[in-house]
């Protein structure tokens, strides 16, 4: 693999351990992250910290997002500090943040007006997941941006997609994924509801289910923790799960399908926000369910 200089902007969840794989695997990397507290570990590791995005970045090298929201993520590129002109003519930038399609069109849009490169690269998995290099990856951009940024993502998970190279595909597959793992989450919490409410102990009906019909990553691993009401630390914050099914509604409209579900789960994710559990993880949205069939809940939070 040759050696890239790769810069890793947004050290979160999911972009500090995708930063320590990138070390791993030997690349140059250096690090920006808002908060520089959660640089240091990574300077520990080997990164050289930036003060700002455009510091991080090498011209014409290789830059990393992994950044919060679409406003986060134009402010990295293209905001006091942004990194586009500095990336330049031959660099390359990976979007791996969940955002809007568009955001991702206009993005490429501005690169290519300086002669660099964007891939759109949303990854399913949690923290553990990306530790651990198990992250899937959905990759869509030009063929050339593509073919330089696969064996980068070839190195923090165990499958890369790709969606073509229209730069909002990945995106509209990582929302229709988002989708479909609050519907999962949903359709669990109403399940145990049903059972905790007939006498039945969660814990049960996880264990049965997922090594049954529901044998699979998706209903194992959020059932663990709708089974114990374990919401904190969050994988995934429930104010960004509001975000994701926001943008899947936006996108669905543009382009004229109805998702009555997508409406449901997202009023869901708002109502919890309003109560004021936006900073557990999105599957405590099964608070509001329990709380809907008379169950205490008052250990959870």
């Amino acid at each position: 693999m040759s050696v890239e200089s790769i810069a890793v902007i947004g050290l979160g969840n999911m972009g500090a351990p995708i930063a320590r794989n990138l070390l791993a695997s030997e690349f140059s990397v250096s690090v920006f992250n808002r908060s520089r507290g959660k640089a240091e570990p990574l300077a520990a590791l080997g990164a050289r910290v930036a003060d700002s995005p455009a510091q991080a970045v090498t011209p014409g090298g290789v830059v990393v997002t992994v950044l919060s929201n679409d406003a986060v993520l134009e402010a990295a590129v293209l905001g006091e500090g942004g990194f586009v002109d500095r990336l330049g003519a031959g660099g390359l930038h990976i979007s791996m943040s969940t955002v809007s399609p568009e955001t991702s069109k206009r993005l490429a849009a501005e690169h290519a007006r300086r002669g660099s490169l964007f891939v759109a690269a949303p990854m399913f998995g949690r923290p553990d997941a990306a530790a651990a290099r198990k992250l899937y990856i959905c990759a869509s951009g030009a063929a050339e941006a593509k073919a330089r940024a696969w064996p980068i993502l070839e190195a923090l998970g165990q499958r890369v997609q790709d969606f073509g190279e229209g730069p909002g595909q990945a995106n509209i597959v990582k929302l229709s994924g988002n989708f479909m793992i609050a519907s999962a989450i949903e359709a669990m919490a109403e399940a145990m509801a049903l059972c905790e409410k007939s006498g039945i102990e969660r814990s049960a009906v996880y264990d049965f289910f997922t090594k049954a019909n529901f044998a699979c990553p998706v209903y194992q691993s959020y059932g663990r923790v709708l089974a114990g009401r374990t919401y904190e630390p969050a994988g995934f914050l429930l104010e960004l799960g509001k975000k994701d099914m926001r943008l899947a509604r936006e996108s669905a409209a543009a382009v004229g399908v109805p998702m009555p579900l997508a409406d449901l789960l997202f009023l869901r994710l708002e109502d919890a926000a309003k109560r004021g559990r936006g900073q557990l993880d999105w599957s405590a949205i099964e608070l509001a369910t329990a709380e809907a069939a008379g169950i205490d809940v008052a250990k959870a939070e």
